[in-house]
């Protein structure tokens, strides 16, 4: 008995379309990736890009199996390095300027929390996002990141510590 969009093949492993996964999980990895990196459009570039890669790995027929936190791994991995790509690429003088861009009202940049967690590095952002948004154990998400429990719980610690050092975050909490 087979579930709809469920192939099996030769050796007997049973598969879905890519298509059936990004319908699936697609709107919960943007919210992810959107949570990790703060920006829309950066949101959706990064789950293409995750879609692209997924696809080069497994072709339009993935394991049946594959977990939400492979995606979410790749994520993560895809934002870090976009952050050190823009990194190295530093803007360069020109005497003509640029058209402006598009207006894109954003509702995290009016967000205060928003503006706080933007202060954290990528990977306490990380943490703090997938242990308090999507209740990922510390070993989860130390899979996640690529690093070990302890380092996990040190960099939410970090992450806690230094919101707590700010007093917006005091009338933050005042006003919910």
């Amino acid at each position: 008995m087979r579930s709809e969009g469920m192939q099996v093949i030769e050796d007997g492993e049973q598969t879905i379309p890519l298509s059936s996964y990004v319908t699936t999980h697609g709107l919960a990895l943007t919210r992810f990736a959107y949570l990790v990196c703060g920006n829309r459009s950066q949101a959706e570039d990064l789950v293409q890009e995750v879609y692209l890669s997924i696809y080069r790995r497994f072709g339009s027929q993935l394991p049946a199996g594959l977990p939400i936190a492979y995606a979410r791994t790749a994520l993560v991995r895809a934002q870090l390095s976009l952050t050190r790509h823009r990194w190295f690429q530093a803007e360069r003088s020109s005497d003509q300027l640029p058209e402006a861009p598009a207006a894109d009202p954003d509702p995290a940049e009016s967000d205060q929390l928003w503006k706080l967690l933007d202060r954290l590095s990528h990977r306490q952002r990380c943490v703090l996002v997938l242990r308090y948004r999507y209740g990922c154990a510390d070993a989860e998400i130390a899979e996640t990141l690529g690093c070990r429990p302890a380092t996990v719980r040190s960099l939410a610690a970090r992450a806690l510590t230094e919101l707590r050092a700010n007093t917006s975050i005091a009338e933050l909490g005042r006003n919910l």
